[in-house]
Formats: C-alpha cells, structure tokens, sequence
C-alpha cells in the first residue's frame, strides 16, 4: 500500500445483468477486508438497455452501441469514477467510443488479457478463445495475439453455434447440466484443435461453475485482480489507458 487515497472504478455493465453482478462479487472476493470500509468503491451503471452487440456485429441491423457506451462512461465520470471498466470482451469493439468520450483511463480488457497470457503463459502459443462469435468476427483477440506471436484457436462454425447458445442460455438464466456439458464439448474441441489453453472471453461463460477439459484464463478474474490492484495503488490505471479497442 502506497498510503494514497484509494480509487473509485466505475463499471460499464449490463452487458449482461448478471456477468455484471458476476464481476463484482470477484471484485469483492479478492479485496483484502476485514470490515465494510476495506472494500473498493464501485460506481456501477449496470444498464441491460444498451444496444444490442449480436445485432450490431453479428446481424449487421442493429442500432450502434458505442454512443450509448460513451453516454454511459461520462456520467461515471461525472459521478466520481476515476477508471473505467468495461464488463463485457465484446463491448470491447466499442473500446474507442468510451475512451474518446472521457479524461480517465479505461481499462482496456483485451490487452489486459493478452499481457496476462505474455507474462504467465509464455510457453502456451496456441491460445483458444470461448467468446461470442462477434469476438471471432472483430478479431478482438485475433489482432491483438499476431504481433505477439500468440494464434487464437476459434471454434470451428458448428461448435461456435453450440457456444453461442449456450451464452444465450445462460442470459436467460440457466446454466444447469446441459449448458455445461455443451461448454465442454466446445472446450474439447479447441484442445483437439491444437489450443493448450483457452481464454473464457465472455462474461456469461465465466458464470459457470464447471470443470473443463482445457486449461483457461478467465478474462473476468483477470479484470477483477486489476481492479483491485488499480483501485489499491498497487499500480497505475495509465497502463491501459492508451490502448485501442
């Protein structure tokens, strides 16, 4: 501890509800605490009306996300946040819209994760992504692995559609036996691709509670250590504030 005052992170969620209040209670679980008054500050926007990713990325018909984002990230601004998060990996095709929008840094989850992989990982070069297909189609990780020397490992199109519905069926609030055997059989099919580890790159996957057949780096644990780390001055939130979504 630095002695500093500690920081405010304001939470751009609803992207889903619950993946939201998801990323909190890891917030909350790795938050060194004794007392309510340990805890980090939390500005949360958890706002299920922003527009629709699958529409706008995947179905090519559906109104833009990125102002309501913005919109979103000036008022956290506005009501004391002094980083920003976005709890969603797809969102993250907005990066830009958020961070133009505000004078904070904004954590950018992708490069977060792939320096993760860098600094943890670096034998593991064959990297599996368990995202939305909107993540595949923007190339959110694709892009971000290449000059690194990291190849993400994508589902192949008929798994792809098995894990998208599973997302789905987890935003519609169940993540009982079949969705998670269906996750599974997704996670053995990158291993059997060449993946030695996978990355859960959305916020609905990292809801369930299940043992899979790969390793994984759970991009929501990653972003909830750096919260803490950020929000107790264990390092600085400029890391990530120049990186580009």
């Amino acid at each position: 501890m630095t002695g500093k005052a500690e920081k405010t992170v304001g939470i751009l969620g609803g992207m889903g509800p619950e993946a939201t209040v998801d990323l909190m209670q890891r917030i909350i679980s790795l938050t060194p605490a004794l007392d309510d008054a340990d805890h980090i500050r939390c500005i949360v926007d958890n706002n299920p009306k922003v527009p629709s990713r699958i529409k706008a990325i995947i179905e090519g018909r559906g109104e833009d996300p990125g102002p309501c984002m913005a919109d979103m990230a000036t008022r956290l601004e506005s009501w004391g946040a002094d980083f920003l998060v976005i709890a969603c990996n797809t969102a993250h095709h907005y990066y830009r819209n958020v961070s133009d929008a505000v004078d904070i840094p904004v954590i950018n989850l992708i490069g977060l994760v792939t320096d993760h992989l860098i600094r943890h990982f670096s034998a593991h070069r064959s990297i599996g992504i368990l995202a939305s297909p909107a993540v595949g189609m923007t190339g959110l990780y694709t892009q971000r692995f290449a000059p690194l020397g990291l190849t993400a490992v994508l589902p192949d199109p008929e798994a792809q559609e098995t894990l998208f519905q599973v997302i789905k069926t987890v935003k519609q609030g169940n993540t009982g036996d079949n969705v998670k055997r269906d996750y599974a059989s997704v996670c053995r099919h990158l291993a059997d691709k060449g993946a030695e580890l996978a990355v859960v790159a959305c916020t609905e996957l990292s809801i369930l509670d299940t043992d899979l057949p790969v390793p994984t780096v759970d991009a929501a644990q990653v972003l909830a250590q750096e919260v803490v780390d950020i929000a107790k001055n264990r390092k600085e939130a400029a890391t990530y504030s120049n990186i580009r979504g």
